[in-house]
């Protein structure tokens, strides 16, 4: 008998991950192929859509031969992917230019143009969000202001995940939790917010329909089944950001808030699931619509295991992060007065600050290598227990389930730990957003009967928590220093219509 599974794609930033599942969510297949990533300015991150499709065909090819010898039948396809991103389609769904990224910074001037028209405080209010220089808003108004004669062929804004969907199917279509990263869906009603495009001179017809994370929005064309070798009409689910999809991937609900993540990847993010749309007035954290149906807190340090990675490029090339961890474990808390602000990319959370830069402080003759990792470490930690300090309010969280490659160090884990004051589940083979891709397209496949089943069948155990490490005085060493660098910006006034509400 054959095997029913469901396919998973996470379209990430440096590859693109395919998995196949069973309906118990063990990995019956998977692969990873990669792509270049271009900065041909300072600022600037650029991808080519057709290195995501060549990447995803390579892969479900790869996949499909894999699964055709195990006797294993493909019954739906998810999608994932990095948030943020615009991908311009002319009116006959070509590309116009490259893809603008969520690390992308060439926006600040439009972002600082969006507060202007329409006030702080009715982004925050409609939107779960200030304006964000790598969101996608600021990256139409960007080609409006700098590209005006590519701007003039623009008829669709598409996400990153999104296009490739389209790719395959023929289909545009969107989902909440990625939705909720482009800067204009009005979170309350899920809605493309006209109040808030208008007042931009922007028109929602921009942006592709709305549909739940478990939806079937298109099916594989013949082209593309026949090419990979795949069902001809295999059901594709419109799935869900990165973030959220990894949320789903660890069982992580609005109906049980308490429990949240942590990733320590490139960027550090703490995952809070809410009930109910509540986002910090101020805009600090980010508030998304989460893939289960409800919604999360995503507070995020742009440089958390990118920071521990330059350093070792810079200094240390030819050791090892383990090696480098286990110097810096030697080192007493507080790393003898070395503090470090890991602002290496600018800042998310919560400074909200592209200009933001990294610095050390304190150093002297008596410190080694050790003392620098130690205190990257420790900032990192800290950056993320000023985060949590904002989300704390709204969404207090009793465990964190941890992710990424810095993950693996359980005194990076205790240390953020410690920082926030609450425990840390270590990872041992914690599944990402491509598994949470392919969970959300089980019920379509027919493998469980709803979303909140097909979780209940793939949730991984909690882990065992690490010793939480001693962080009080790293902690005032990098509020001194953050305080005195980056005091908090004043909120901006309204600019909405007079009778305007969220």
């Amino acid at each position: 008998m054959s095997l029913p599974v469901v396919l998973g794609l996470d379209l990430g930033t440096s590859g693109l991950k395919a998995v196949a599942l069973d309906a118990a969510g063990r990995t019956v297949a998977e692969c990873t192929h990669g792509y270049p990533l271009f900065t041909p300015r300072p600022g600037w991150t650029e991808q080519q859509p057709a290195d995501w499709v060549n990447a995803a065909a390579v892969a479900l090819k790869e996949l499909s031969l894999a699964l055709a010898a195990l006797k294993a039948v493909p019954a739906a396809l998810g999608l994932s992917g990095q948030m943020h991103g615009l991908v311009p389609l002319d009116p006959r769904g070509e590309v116009i230019r490259p893809a603008m990224l969520w690390n992308d910074q060439r926006t600040e001037a439009q972002v600082r143009d969006t507060e202007l028209c329409v006030g702080r405080r009715e982004l925050v209010a409609r939107t779960g969000n200030r304006a964000v220089t790598g969101f996608q808003l600021p990256k139409i108004i960007w080609m409006r202001d700098e590209e005006p004669e590519l701007y003039a062929r623009l008829r669709h804004a598409l996400l990153p995940k999104d296009y490739l969907g389209y790719v395959l199917t023929g289909q545009m279509a969107t989902e909440p939790s990625d939705a909720s990263g482009v800067g204009a869906l009005n979170l309350a009603h899920n809605v493309w917010d006209a109040e808030v495009l208008g007042a931009l001179d922007l028109n929602t017809d921009l942006f592709p329909a709305i549909h739940a994370s478990t939806d079937v929005t298109g099916h594989l064309t013949p082209q593309w089944a026949q090419a990979l070798g795949l069902p001809a009409g295999l059901p594709v689910v419109a799935g869900g950001g990165d973030n959220a999809a990894a949320g789903i991937a660890l069982g992580l609900t609005a109906a049980q808030p308490q429990i949240g993540s942590l990733s320590l990847g490139t960027s550090g993010v703490i995952f809070a699931p809410l009930r109910s749309p509540t986002p910090d007035p101020e805009g600090r954290v980010h508030l998304f619509a989460h893939a289960d149906g409800g919604f999360h807190l995503l507070g995020v340090t742009l440089s958390a295991a990118g920071s521990l990675h330059w350093l070792r490029e810079k200094l240390a090339p030819a050791t090892s992060i383990e090696e480098l961890i286990d110097e810096a474990a030697s080192v007493p808390p507080g790393a003898e007065g070395v503090s470090f602000l890991p602002y290496l990319a600018g800042e998310r959370s919560p400074l909200m600050n592209p200009q933001a830069r990294a610095s050390f402080s304190g150093l002297s003759l008596a410190h080694g290598r050790g003392h620098l990792v130690r205190a990257v470490l420790e900032g990192t930690a800290a950056s993320l227990a000023d985060t949590y300090d904002v989300i704390r309010p709204l969404a207090p969280l009793e465990r964190l389930l941890s992710t990424g490659g810095g993950a693996r160090s359980d005194l990076w884990l205790g240390l953020v730990s410690g920082a926030l004051g609450v425990p840390v589940a270590s990872a041992r083979d914690r599944p990402g957003a491509a598994h949470g891709a392919a969970i959300l397209a089980m019920p379509a496949g027919g493998l469980h009967s709803d979303l909140q089943a097909a979780m209940a069948a793939t949730r991984p155990g909690p882990g065992d928590a690490v010793p939480p490490q001693e962080m009080k005085e790293a902690l005032a060493q990098y509020r001194q220093v953050r305080r005195a660098l980056y005091p908090a910006p004043d909120a901006l006034p309204s600019n909405l219509p007079q009778g305007a509400t969220p």
